[in-house]
């Protein structure tokens, strides 16, 4: 079973792959993806880890948290499951007409 990191605190200038090249030192990166801002194109300084296998991810937790990568002490823990979305109905881009 695999087991999803969120690795936060990361250097702007880290992109998807030297994140995989990076925790590929504690064992098999299934995905390794950082989250964009989709406005500027710009990192928004997060993102998230698979590794392969539950020891390799506690591995890389124990291996890299509080790890300093360009001059930012990263925080590496488990991912906790997205939060389901609502539909909010403001005043402004709401469907339908009232």
């Amino acid at each position: 079973m695999s087991k999803k990191l969120y690795v936060g605190n990361l250097p702007y200038s880290a992109n998807d792959q030297s994140l995989t090249d990076a925790f590929a030192e504690c064992g098999s990166v299934h995905s390794a993806r950082i989250i964009m801002d989709r406005d500027s194109g710009r990192s928004k300084g997060f993102g998230f880890v698979e590794m392969s296998t539950d020891a390799e991810g506690t591995s890389a937790i124990a291996r890299f948290n509080g790890v300093d990568w360009d001059g930012r002490a990263m925080n590496v823990s488990e991912a906790k499951p997205q939060a389901p979305r609502t539909e909010s109905r403001g005043s402004y881009g709401s469907r339908g007409s009232y």
